[in-house]
């Protein structure tokens, strides 16, 4: 019990710079959607997709193998691990800068930026900054130092979100009132690329504040080493690629398959802003998959079969509170729909599929650790391929007929069929023991719980929410009781 204490101790750390962060950065949503039109935010959708697909490749796996290696057994010392790593990233990083910069013309035309080759430098040089930064942050982890880790990407996202306001609230003021004081570098033509030039500067700083744990090392190179990491961290790479694709190829084939342009683009904006409303799913996949990565493998290093009950504990107390979440957010939508323009409103029936297909995704992620701690990370390659392929077609097949909703049944379909194929090949390859029957018991309480809600329906929306929150406290006791979760049992249970 002590593992999963301290899983959830690190989890509700990180979770303060993810979750608040994410909630952070969530808040510049309405700013976008009542600043930009659709077909604008549509832009910066498309953009972000590419630089998400991007960050996957610029960070080859390297993250998971960093942890892997660190912990190895053939392999024992640290620093070394993390300096090879370190110089890995910052050479490719650095040659994909370079690459950018040579062929900017040819790539801001494929991206139909031509106009706009800044967004493209300006997201390629912030993207290689967060590729490379990525491996430091991994090292505070696994020295288990959250709270430096989570001050540091508050400090980013709290500077992101400043220059945000800045260029887009405050400059435009100032240009109106007294362009004298903001003509020397303020552009009102310029529009959503203060949106990008604001990610590039809190990328730069936060590689800044980073700098200790860059050179207060000594360096020290392996290839032998680097070799073996690539070879373990080579099939988690097309295991990022294809997930990262799962996630973002309907944003990216959108404007594609919806022949009208305008369409296309507005209809890409309404579904990147409804999205962002089930973000929240993400922020806590975010922060617990931040405190399991290395809990996992330290976990591994202990004997006994005890190691296997914490992997069994971790698996059911994510699917409860996802499933608290998903209820959360849904019952209180009417409220939470405010966050995008009300002209973005007809895309809120994305919002319920989405949080389910990324809590879905989640519970792959839980499932991963048998091929992880195995390095039988090929078997994660298949199973994101296999999400791959169902996305591509559902897209294909059912975007140019029923629009952005079809992306979002694609992604319920894809990441279910993978969370059900991990579960099946690992109970075989690599068996856990997941209480399965009580996990798939909270499904159907939730699922009761959230028809009931849904149907619920008052004169007065305070007394229709007011029945929602009794709702979603019955579920809560429930927990508590099937669970034991009050504190002090919390703290005595199997001490």
């Amino acid at each position: 019990m002590a593992g999963i204490k301290s899983l959830a101790k690190d989890t509700a750390i990180y979770g303060i710079s993810s979750i608040l962060g994410r909630f952070l950065n969530w808040c510049l949503v309405p700013l976008y959607t009542i600043m930009f039109p659709a077909e604008e935010y549509g832009i910066v959708t498309y953009i972000y997709s590419i630089v998400a697909l991007a960050l996957i490749i610029l960070t080859y796996g390297m993250e998971t193998g960093f942890f892997r290696f660190a912990n190895h057994e053939r392999w024992k010392d640290p620093i070394q691990v993390y300096t090879t790593s370190l110089i890995s990233l910052a050479s490719t990083s650095s040659l994909f800068i370079i690459a950018v910069l040579l062929f900017l013309n040819p790539i801001s035309a494929a991206m139909e930026c031509g106009t706009h080759q800044s967004y493209v430098w300006m997201m390629a040089v912030a993207v290689a900054i967060d590729a490379f930064t990525a491996i430091p942050f991994a090292y505070l982890r696994y020295r288990k130092r959250p709270m430096r880790f989570a001050c540091l990407r508050l400090v980013n996202i709290g500077l992101n979100i400043c220059l945000n306001l800045f260029f887009i609230l405050l400059c435009p003021w100032l240009w109106k009132e007294y362009p004298g004081l903001v003509a020397w570098f303020y552009d009102p033509g310029f529009g959503v690329g203060y949106i990008f030039l604001a990610n590039l500067i809190s990328s730069v700083v936060t590689l800044l504040m980073l700098f200790s744990e860059i050179t207060g090392i000594h360096y020290s190179f392996n290839g032998k080493l680097l070799k073996d990491m690539l070879a373990y961290s080579f099939p988690l790479l097309i295991l990022g690629f294809a997930g990262i694709m799962n996630q973002t190829i309907d944003k990216i084939l959108y404007p594609i398959l919806v022949p009208d342009p305008q369409e296309a683009l507005t209809g890409l904006g309404i579904y990147g802003a409804n999205y962002k409303i089930g973000i929240v799913m993400v922020m806590f996949i975010q922060a617990f998959r931040f405190a399991y990565e290395p809990f996992i493998f330290a976990q591994n290093k202990e004997k006994g079969n005890d190691k296997y009950q914490a992997y069994r504990d971790a698996m059911k107390y994510f699917v409860i509170f996802g499933l608290l979440i998903f209820l959360i957010v849904m019952f209180y939508l009417d409220i939470l729909k405010y966050f995008i323009s009300p002209k973005y409103f007809s895309g809120l029936q994305v919002v319920p599929i989405i949080m389910m297909a990324e809590l879905f995704f989640g519970i792959f992620f839980n499932l991963s650790l048998w091929y992880k701690l195995n390095d039988k990370t090929v078997w994660g390659m298949w199973f994101s391929l296999l999400g791959l392929a169902i996305t591509l077609i559902l897209n294909i097949l059912f975007v140019p007929r029923y629009g952005y909703i079809a992306c979002a049944w694609a992604a319920f379909a894809c990441y279910g069929v993978m969370m059900v194929t991990s579960y099946f090949v690992g109970k075989a390859k690599h068996p856990i023991g997941y209480e399965t029957g009580r996990i798939l018991s909270y499904f159907v309480i939730a699922t009761a719980i959230y028809v009931t809600g849904m149907s619920v329906s008052t004169p007065w929306e305070y007394l229709t929410l007011a029945l929602r929150t009794a709702l979603l406290a019955i579920y809560i006791v429930i927990v508590i009781k099937r669970e034991s979760l009050n504190p002090l049992a919390i703290l005595k249970r199997r001490h």
